[in-house]
């Protein structure tokens, strides 16, 4: 019997590894921590919160205490790291967050298993959940593939580069096992709304501006959540030791192509005239240090664990409009006063 600690289990990504973990392997405890900030919601997991081998602890990541008493009280056999600051955005106005959340919280989750696991590390593993943003910036051509050299451009990407790096410290130093993913941009239920897509999503419900950094040319390869988790499952329990894996969703769209396919269905979806929800399109001064294009090289991951992503970009899209669509209670009790104060302040 596995015992996996799941951290920021109550955030989009993390919410959708738990679930994942929780119904498809009942003869594993799964522990979920989550400090919940504001991306963490515990209204994300409300169909597992009653199953018999998922606890819910709150506590954050970065008090040692805390974390040894879990690993006293649970005896993990396994980390699922996913706890993080991951917006941009706010990375900009509030760097040391991410520099406590993202560098110090790794750090201190390394040093706990380290010290609960002792020389024993046989059947354990720390497996840390990590972006592709780390690799910085491409060009027109090129893919960021498992040894791109890091080259952060942002307070996020930086504090994440950061962490991947004690990880990978911690496998060489200490022989502890670990893995490490870096995956492209997610989209899908349960995304906190201040992401693009699933601000886009509110705002075109509510026929509220648009915002689009700069010209709207920024290009993302987009992963649905549900093939990002399939893929984490996959290389927990077959991928190897102390290796990286980056998992992409082939899926490259420019912001503004893809403002405009969420235009189109969510007009369709709301039986508007076709076009209407385009007049929305509001562009606003860019973001500092705007990274230009990320693309995933996936090979390893296929070629390996025979992973490929399930969805094209058009066909998930369509799931996740339908989702917050017919999930109003959800989105209308995150956006609170406080995000709307945040989101005019953003962009003004």
């Amino acid at each position: 019997m596995q015992t996996i600690l799941i951290t920021g289990g109550a955030g989009f990504i993390g919410s959708h590894l738990t679930r994942l973990f929780v119904t498809k392997y009942p003869h594993y405890r799964i522990v979920n921590v989550d400090s919940l900030t504001y991306a963490g919601n515990l209204a994300n997991l409300k169909d597992i919160e009653s199953a018999p081998n998922y606890t819910f602890v709150k506590a954050d990541i970065t008090d040692m205490n805390a974390m040894q008493q879990l690993f006293q009280q649970f005896h993990f056999t396994g980390v699922l790291h996913c706890a993080a600051e991951s917006h941009v955005d706010r990375s900009i106005t509030d760097p040391l967050s991410f520099v406590k959340t993202n560098v110090l919280g790794t750090a201190t989750l390394l040093q706990v298993a380290k010290e609960a696991w002792k020389t024993d590390f046989n059947g354990k593993l720390f497996y840390h959940i990590s972006t592709d943003e780390v690799y910085g910036s491409l060009g027109d051509t090129g893919f960021f593939h498992e040894h791109t050299s890091y080259d952060p451009r942002s307070p996020y990407s930086a504090s994440k580069a950061s962490s991947d790096h004690f990880v990978r410290a911690y496998y060489h130093t200490f022989d502890l096992p670990v893995k490490i993913s870096n995956c492209s941009n997610n989209y899908g239920p349960y995304h906190f709304p201040e992401k693009l897509i699933p601000l886009s999503i509110n705002n075109i419900i509510n026929n509220r501006p648009l915002p689009v950094y700069g010209k709207g040319e920024n290009i993302r390869d987009w992963l649905f959540v549900e093939d990002h988790v399939n893929a984490i499952d996959l290389i927990y329990h077959n991928g190897k030791i102390g290796e990286t894996y980056n998992i992409g969703g082939h899926n490259e769209w420019t912001n503004i192509n893809l403002i405009k396919e969420l235009c189109r269905q969510m007009d369709a979806k709301l039986n508007r005239p076709a076009g209407s929800s385009l007049q929305l399109i509001t562009f606003v001064k860019d973001r500092a240090g705007h990274d230009q294009r990320y693309a995933i090289d996936a090979t390893k991951l296929k070629n390996e664990l025979g992973w490929i992503p399930s969805l094209q970009f058009e066909e998930g899209l369509a799931k996740t409009i339908d989702w917050y669509l017919n999930n109003s209670n959800w989105l209308n009790e995150v956006v609170t006063g406080h995000y709307q104060e945040y989101y005019d302040k953003q962009y003004h």
